[in-house]
């Protein structure tokens, strides 16, 4: 520090603008002191800013869009057993044969028509007890049944002589079950005259033109085929008495007639087409083998 000799300085001035105590000039800072103490602020200020670490800012980089896809799950190694959906050759393989009775045709017709006809509509669908024939039991055999169900048929034999009808129609649910029957038969038909009335092998040209120029007394078949025929005028069934369901026969997947389903719609396409009116004026008679 560099000592002033005076001690004291004579302040020009308003009084106002006069300081009010005046200091000796050695305490005063000089220009030096100044310039030194600012170049120790600054030399401070410039260390602590090299310690402390540059905060740089990060700049953002432009974000990218991808398509999220569902994540594959690992396939586990124990694979889980499926269900297997019940047969119905399964179902009845448990089941103990029941023979058909005229209820189950009944309650057949009625879920059959319940969507698409009406109460009084379902109603005439319906047929009397007296309509049925006796049902099998499951102990006869083809031949001993229609014998038991048609004891004089001797005489309904000998008096038949109309062309394009048969007495005794049978309805099964395929040709070789038909020829089955057939051979079944030998010792109740006799001498009578049976046609087949199945559509493999046989066209139905043949069958119209045989109806047309012979004599039938059985007719055997399926119910597509006599349904065709009987819309082509080929069969009327104004001379038939007796109409035979083939209903607890089962085949090699052990279903009835009825399980099928073509089969099931041809047979009651058929009942309704003119056996069930048949059957309510008493002509005709419906039988469940």
């Amino acid at each position: 520090m560099r000592l002033i000799p005076s001690l004291s300085l004579a302040f020009k001035g308003d009084e106002e603008t006069r300081p009010k105590q005046l200091l000796p000039l050695f305490l005063y800072p000089s220009d030096d002191e100044d310039i030194e103490k600012a170049g120790d602020k600054r030399t401070a200020i410039h260390q602590d800013s090299d310690s402390k670490p540059a905060v740089t800012k990060k700049r953002k980089q432009p974000t990218e869009c991808f398509l999220s896809q569902p994540e594959e799950k690992q396939e586990s190694t124990v694979k889980t057993k499926k269900r297997k959906k019940k047969k119905i050759s399964d179902i009845l393989e448990k089941s103990a044969p029941k023979p058909g009775v005229p209820e189950d045709l009944q309650n057949l017709l009625s879920q059959h028509f319940a969507e698409n006809r009406s109460v009084i509509e379902i109603e005439e669908l319906k047929l009397s007890d007296s309509c049925f024939l006796p049902a099998n039991d499951l102990t006869h055999s083809f031949s001993s049944y229609l014998k038991e169900i048609c004891p004089k048929w001797a005489k309904l034999r000998k008096n038949h002589k109309e062309k394009k009808s048969v007495v005794i129609l049978v309805i099964c649910s395929s040709a070789l079950r038909s020829l089955e029957l057939i051979k079944s038969m030998t010792a109740f038909k006799g001498d009578c005259r049976v046609l087949k009335l199945f559509a493999k092998h046989i066209k139905i040209k043949e069958q119209m033109n045989m109806l047309e120029k012979g004599v039938f007394h059985i007719g055997v078949g399926t119910p597509g085929r006599v349904k065709a025929l009987v819309e082509q005028d080929g069969l009327c069934l104004n001379s038939t008495k007796y109409m035979i369901l083939d209903w607890n026969w089962r085949d090699q997947k052990l279903r009835r007639m009825m399980d099928i389903p073509e089969i099931k719609k041809e047979t009651i396409d058929l009942l309704e087409m003119c056996i069930i009116k048949l059957c309510r004026e008493g002509s005709v008679k419906l039988g469940l083998f």
